[in-house]
């Protein structure tokens, strides 16, 4: 059953739908992930353009079905995210975000926190808040939706919340140094990864301009996340990819003043 309304939302992704339309994914704060069909989006001046381009939050205005594909007819109020638009790093950490939203519920199902948690994250990132951070927070926090719940508060053995941990998959969570001997196959994961990650299962990113991060530790961090993911989720997304081979060009594409 469709129905003409309005939404606010942020676009997912698109893709071409034979010589002038588009499918467009589109995470609405009503109504879930919705997609649409959006006709004639490539001929020369169409309104609808600026407001369909990735990292774009706008209010879609079309024809809402609660199956199959809903028809985009008009927007307003568009607020593009121009530094994630820009910048290639930000760029891949925002599309990754995306990328694991989508994956983490299905479409059509009401989840407006989801769609805030999300929201912000970009925000903050185009903002200036440290890209990289932002994503790893957004990561730990996000694992929930796949149903995945870990414990960072205190050693599985024996409670214990201050000193040097590891992640144990066979406690599902976080043992102290006390207990390490308990399990030969944890992770042997940095203790500074672990102690930011603990962190990030938590903050929010209100707090994220107190957080300053070496590349070592941000190295460390990812290292523990990637291994997180595969054995828990194992999602493997294109945009995961990219960020993957960043660090083998990333420091040729950054400005002068940065290196």
């Amino acid at each position: 059953m469709a129905q003409i309304g309005e939404t606010k939302g942020m676009i997912l992704f698109s893709r071409d739908y034979k010589e002038k339309d588009k499918l467009i994914k589109i995470f609405t704060e009503s109504a879930g992930k919705v997609m649409f069909f959006a006709k004639g989006i490539h001929r020369p001046n169409n309104p609808l353009s600026t407001a369909i381009q990735p990292f774009t939050e706008a209010v879609y205005i079309g024809n809402l079905k609660t199956d199959g594909l809903s028809f985009l007819n008009s927007a307003k109020d568009v607020q593009p995210l121009r530094k994630l638009q820009e910048d290639i790093f930000l760029n891949a950490y925002g599309s990754y975000i995306l990328g694991l939203t989508d994956a983490a519920i299905e479409d059509h199902v009401y989840d407006p926190a989801l769609y805030g948690f999300t929201r912000e994250a970009l925000q903050r990132m185009n903002e200036g808040a440290d890209g990289e951070t932002i994503m790893n927070i957004f990561e730990v926090q996000i694992m929930q939706r796949f149903g995945i719940s870990l414990n960072w508060q205190a050693c599985g053995v024996c409670g214990k919340k201050i000193g040097a941990f590891d992640f144990s998959s066979k406690y599902n969570g976080i043992l102290c140094e006390e207990h390490w001997h308990l399990d030969q196959h944890r992770y042997h994961a940095d203790p500074r990864a672990i102690y930011f990650l603990r962190m990030f299962n938590s903050v929010t990113y209100e707090n994220i301009n107190t957080i300053n991060l070496k590349p070592e530790t941000k190295k460390a961090i990812r290292q523990t996340l990637d291994q997180l993911y595969e054995e828990y989720i194992g999602l493997h997304l294109k945009s995961k990819k990219f960020i993957d081979q960043m660090s083998e060009w990333q420091d040729v594409l950054k400005p002068r003043d940065e290196k």
